[in-house]
């Protein structure tokens, strides 16, 4: 389904957003220096924590309004979406890139940036793009 050069492409997209490499050398995305999404292999205790059921493929982090909107999305659709203990209380969600569709990542990337753009930012892009206020 998605891929890597999908990310970079929708992330692209969205005004001043930048894609820089984390101190581990893989990319993360950021707007006006706040990220919004990153690459995020599992770590020895993720894979620990998952088991079985620790997905093998390119695996993307991206910022969520709140834990409960990450909460609707392990409920709405497991097979896209997970998480780890090192994401407890954080509002972030874990994603098996290769099993989301391009509409919904750019649905996923785009309400990442809008929370980490400036809200002025936020607004213009809103206003350009016929986005309703949030």
């Amino acid at each position: 389904m998605a891929s890597w050069d999908d990310v970079r492409r929708l992330v692209g997209a969205l005004p001043e957003t930048v894609e820089l490499s984390s101190s581990d050398g893989l990319p993360a995305w950021r707007v006006r220096d706040k990220p919004l999404a990153w690459e995020r292999p599992l770590r020895r205790a993720d894979l620990a924590a998952l088991g079985d059921a620790a997905p093998d493929g390119p695996i993307l982090a991206a910022r969520v309004p709140d834990v409960g909107a990450k909460e609707a999305l392990l409920a709405e659709d497991p097979e896209v979406y997970f998480t780890t203990p090192h994401f407890d209380g954080y509002p972030a969600i874990l994603v098996r890139l290769d099993r989301i569709g391009e509409p919904e990542l750019r649905e996923l990337l785009t309400e990442a940036w809008l929370l980490r753009a400036p809200k002025r930012l936020a607004a213009q892009f809103r206003a350009a793009d016929g986005t309703p206020p949030g």
